[in-house]
């Protein structure tokens, strides 16, 4: 047994009181980017540096090749962030983009009868 005093809920702070937590959304990085801004868009999300995040995709490369096939599904399927002031989307960048908002309006509708 243990002498501990038990909490009132007037001395614990409620789930009411405490906002939660802000969390960013999964968005690829706009200014953090060496190719699609995958990685950089991982670690804002995570919170884990994205040198880390391209280390594990290189590995999964080395390892079978999965590396490659997930960094271009993540690629397309990851909404693109905000860019530097002054910089324009590459043609690259803006294939992707309309890449993912067909692919995004497809499983937004369903399919259709």
């Amino acid at each position: 047994m243990t002498n501990a005093v038990p909490t009132t809920p007037s001395e614990s702070p409620s789930a009411e009181q405490l906002p939660p937590p802000a969390r960013p959304q999964l968005r690829r990085s706009g200014t953090d980017r060496m190719i699609g801004g995958v990685s950089g868009g991982l670690a804002e999300y995570s919170g884990i540096d994205p040198v880390l995040w391209r280390v594990g995709f290189v590995g999964l490369t080395l390892a079978g090749g999965a590396g490659v096939a997930i960094y271009l599904l993540l690629w397309v399927l990851m909404p693109s962030g905000p860019l530097r002031p002054g910089d324009e989307p590459s043609p690259l960048e803006q294939l992707i983009g309309r890449i993912h908002a067909r692919l995004s309006g497809a499983r937004a509708t369903g399919p259709q009868a």
